[in-house]
């Protein structure tokens, strides 16, 4: 249901929705752009008829949506949150702050994808019309909402650096981070891309590799129809041993999972290892056109590398196959830059409404974004990769 209808330049109108499902699926399915699976309409369905968000969780959504008469020229998703949990880009210092000072941080206004530190375009924007002038009308809106909705800020996380431009003319504090992503240079093969590594990496990584057949296990990668209930059960037990294990509670639900299997299966690849009795062990992977992103992994026993093939180099191996340029294996590992990927900077926008706090803020944020640069140059520096190697 419409929460807020506006007349912008004539013809265009501005409305405020509480769920996906009050969007027409093909009309909002024209703006999603080629290269980001986690703002289509199946992937966001799913998490609201799961119950893994909703207002009885702490991301309760809020959708920003443009349109040209009848059509759906843009879109914000946007969630009204009560703590910081599944984001992935921390700022529970700055929630201690607020605290600190008696003001209250939450609920605050985060734009991203729930539990998925994945970059991807924030602002949707139909290619027929102006990206400034279209985003500036809805992100003008999301200030307002914050307003209306008593938040003290409004957070775009992994974002694209395009959008962190713009968004820094609006005002937005810039914050930069960094993640372990893999390039694909053009290789022929997976022994083609070990031509880029360091001798001593490119040995390590064919010993890895070649321990797991000589402990009987067999590795399988398994896109779209080859994916199975079978497969989706095994895959559910994994992701509920890693929470149990790691985190406690985990985000997702099995509904989610069936969901997924159910109207989202095309863009799934899954690694799987099996003992030649059971499934032991993989990884739920989701891939669109040219970007491959690692999301959960899990294991029924402590196999050792097992991690490091269903997570790195099987994936590598399936990217090299299809074409895919970039891979991104999630948040956090320096163990990822050891086998082949390279630090970048990922970014995030920020505007905090209270304008002491925004100043204090934004001078953390310039020491933070030098440290950054520093560490990513530090550590490519001292890459495996040779042609990063000393650079």
């Amino acid at each position: 249901m419409s929460k807020a209808k506006s007349q912008i330049n004539q013809q265009f109108e501005l409305n405020v929705y509480n769920s996906i499902t009050s969007l027409d699926k093909g009309l909002y399915s024209e703006i999603v752009d080629a290269e980001n699976p986690f703002l289509e309409y199946e992937f966001l369905e799913a998490f609201e008829q799961s119950g893994c968000v909703g207002s009885h969780t702490t991301w309760n959504p809020r959708y920003i949506v443009l349109t040209d008469r009848d059509r759906i020229i843009g879109a914000i998703t946007s969630y009204i949150k009560l703590d910081s949990y599944g984001e992935y880009i921390f700022d529970w210092e700055w929630a201690r702050a607020f605290d600190s000072s008696g003001l209250n941080y939450y609920p605050k206004l985060v734009v991203a994808i729930p539990f998925t530190p994945a970059t991807g375009r924030r602002i949707l924007v139909h290619p027929d019309y102006s990206f400034e002038e279209c985003a500036e009308i809805m992100v003008k809106r999301l200030i307002d909402l914050s307003i209306e909705e008593n938040c003290s800020s409004i957070h775009f996380l992994y974002l694209t650096e395009n959008e962190y431009d713009f968004l820094d003319k609006l005002g937005f504090l810039r914050r930069k981070t960094h993640q372990y992503h893999w390039k694909n240079r053009n290789y022929s093969n997976f022994d083609d891309f070990l031509c880029d590594m360091r001798s001593g990496r490119k040995k390590q990584i064919r010993k890895e590799r070649k321990s797991l057949d000589q402990m009987g296990l067999q590795i399988q990668t398994l896109h779209g129809g080859e994916i199975k209930e079978e497969h989706m059960d095994a895959m559910w037990e994994f992701y509920l041993d890693t929470h149990s294990r790691k985190w406690g509670s985990p985000y997702l639900n099995r509904e989610f999972f069936d969901l997924m299997f159910q109207n989202f299966r095309h863009r799934l690849v899954f690694i799987m290892a099996n003992d030649g009795n059971d499934w032991v062990g993989g990884t739920f992977n989701v891939v669109k056109n040219n970007r491959l992103f690692g999301r959960y992994w899990g294991t029924r026993y402590n196999y050792k590398n097992l991690h490091f093939e269903c997570c790195f180099y099987g994936l590598i191996d399936y990217s090299i196959r299809n074409g895919i340029d970039i891979f991104e294996a999630g948040a956090q590992g320096e163990h990822k830059f050891l086998r082949g990927f390279a630090a970048v900077p990922t970014y995030s926008s920020h505007l905090i409404l209270n304008e002491g706090a925004n100043k204090a803020i934004g001078d953390y944020l310039v020491r933070e974004r030098e440290y950054t640069d520093h560490l990513i140059t530090q550590y490519n520096r001292q890459s495996p990769l040779k042609y990063l190697y000393g650079k």
